[in-house]
């Protein structure tokens, strides 16, 4: 049986329909917050409330060998709680080690933990990609919260001889994606111009909806994923010059770009105290998949043009 947390999220909803395609429905739990009636035919709902260091799992853990965890406290922009630092501690952290050590006790064979790339940081120099096991630099809190919660699932595995998986992906994207993915593609749909056709130089790492719930999936079983940390992107990076020509072109328009210096992009973020909007805009962020390539023998399977597709047709529906 396998348990899937965070099963109505952006990602948890798209592994559960992978799984229950291609395994039994009937071996298949969904954990949500509240009963859902949108989940695949067949597919067991588990309410199980919020995610709290005092969540009771053991109603969701009754016959289960693998988890997926997905439930999270995600990264939010311009974040209003008085002390987002302990929040996601509260939720990130202890939450995760709480099921962790309960899934450990129902007997739960291997846990797979959805991290974040920014465990490893916000930026990389042009050339110089992250890798999965070098040193880490998390630099805000949700991603010092999932830095910390990596650390408890490894030590809680030690302990018990739980096996666990993390995965740490960059930005996804595909159908139903929000936030500022979705606003590129509204601003792209109304030919608005844009004044991003500099930059050219830098280098960012996505990963299509489905290559993430691919990667997770091999995840499950594969022998040499075992107490591993894996990066995963679509094994292409893209100027953000280029994700918004090719975009346009999915969305079959034109790409309204315009020239426009760096450094007044860099002042009028900083004058609308958007300096992390330029980062994500101008900055590079390159994840290196060798290590998931070479010890998985896998490869993403969708390409990035696909990609873009699969996350236009969402758009337009």
């Amino acid at each position: 049986m396998i348990l899937v947390t965070g099963a109505t999220g952006f990602v948890g909803s798209a592994l559960v329909r992978s799984l229950a395609n291609e395994t039994s429905p009937a071996n298949l739990l969904a954990a949500v917050r509240r009963v859902d009636t949108n989940l695949p035919d067949g597919v067991g709902c588990i309410p199980i409330g919020d995610l709290l260091p005092t969540t009771d799992w053991r109603p969701a853990l009754q016959d289960v060998h693998e988890v997926v965890h997905c439930a999270a406290r995600v990264h939010v922009m311009n974040d209003q709680n008085s002390d987002p630092l302990s929040e996601f501690r509260r939720v990130n952290v202890e939450g995760t080690a709480n099921l962790a050590r309960q899934a450990a006790t129902a007997g739960v064979k291997r846990f797979i933990f959805l991290s974040s790339i920014k465990v490893n940081g916000e930026q990389t120099h042009a050339g110089q990609a992250f890798t999965a096991d070098e040193a880490v630099a998390p630099a805000d809190p949700y991603g010092i919260s999932k830095h910390e919660a990596e650390q408890s699932l490894r030590q809680i595995g030690a302990q018990t001889g739980m096996e666990i998986v993390i995965i740490r992906p960059p930005l996804v994207y595909g159908p139903g994606v929000k936030a500022n993915f979705e606003s590129m593609m509204r601003w792209l749909a109304r030919g608005i111009p844009l004044p991003l056709a500099t930059i050219t130089g830098n280098r960012r790492s996505l990963v299509a909806l489905d290559t993430l719930v691919d990667l997770i999936v091999t995840c499950l079983n594969h022998p040499a994923a075992a107490n591993q940390t894996f990066l995963v992107s679509d094994g292409e990076d893209l100027s953000t010059a280029e994700l918004l020509i090719r975009m346009s072109a999915a969305l079959g328009r034109p790409a309204r770009l315009f020239h426009c210096p760096p450094v007044l992009l860099r002042l009028g973020a900083a004058m609308m105290n958007r300096s992390g909007i330029y980062q994500r805009l101008c900055g590079s962020l390159q994840l290196d998949i060798t290590k998931t390539r070479e010890l998985l023998g896998w490869n993403p399977p969708v390409s990035v043009d696909e990609g873009l597709r699969r996350a236009v047709e969402g758009f337009h529906q």
